[in-house]
């Protein structure tokens, strides 16, 4: 009797994705962004801090932009999303938005050009060290992350611009602690570059 052969078959047609599957990827997709879409709010409340009217309205939007900054740290670590993106997000969305309230009070005579200065010492020495790190070649891949130092000053820094508009008596004395913690804040983050140094 002659052999028998099995039909040859043609390469097995992958697997179709399901609709289930689908659907839970995205929704995975979309809870890993929802941190980062909260820190970008804050460049939409810049531009409202800087087109309102009033000092009440003003003074809402400081506090929404200081939920945010609690919330989208909060919701990362629960969620277990953190990722490198969301740690450059999240410092440039702080120093944008004070950076912008800040400019707005003084074009408009709130705070004087040296208490801006003050207000604004830690954010253009901590773009000026990520140039620089990103210059020295043993610090390129040093990576910027929050650290406590700088949270506190940017609570200092909101703080202030909410006195600055319903307080303006509290805003010298303000002034003079936001200018105290940069420094321990710039000092924080260069020591932080140091010791990423040695370990490279």
């Amino acid at each position: 009797m002659g052999k028998e052969f099995a039909p040859r078959r043609g390469p097995r047609a992958a697997a179709p994705v399901s609709f289930r599957r689908m659907l839970r990827d995205a929704l995975r997709s979309l809870l890993r962004a929802i941190p980062n879409l909260i820190s970008l709010s804050r460049l939409a409340l810049a531009a409202a801090f800087a087109t309102a009217d009033s000092a009440s309205t003003r003074a809402l939007v400081v506090l929404a932009a200081s939920v945010t900054d609690v919330l989208d740290g909060w919701l990362a670590r629960m969620m277990r999303t953190q990722s490198r993106t969301g740690a450059l997000i999240d410092p440039i969305a702080d120093r944008a938005f004070v950076t912008i309230a800040v400019a707005t009070l003084a074009i408009e005579g709130a705070v004087s050009p040296v208490d801006c200065a003050l207000l604004l010492f830690r954010d253009g020495m901590t773009v000026i060290g990520y140039f620089v790190a990103k210059a020295v070649p043993s610090l390129k891949a040093v990576t910027f992350k929050a650290r406590v130092s700088g949270k506190v000053t940017t609570g200092m820094q909101l703080l202030t611009l909410v006195a600055a508009l319903v307080r303006p008596v509290w805003v010298p004395g303000l002034v003079v602690g936001v200018g105290l913690v940069s420094l321990w804040a710039v000092a924080d983050y260069t020591w932080m570059l140091h010791r990423s140094r040695a370990r490279a």
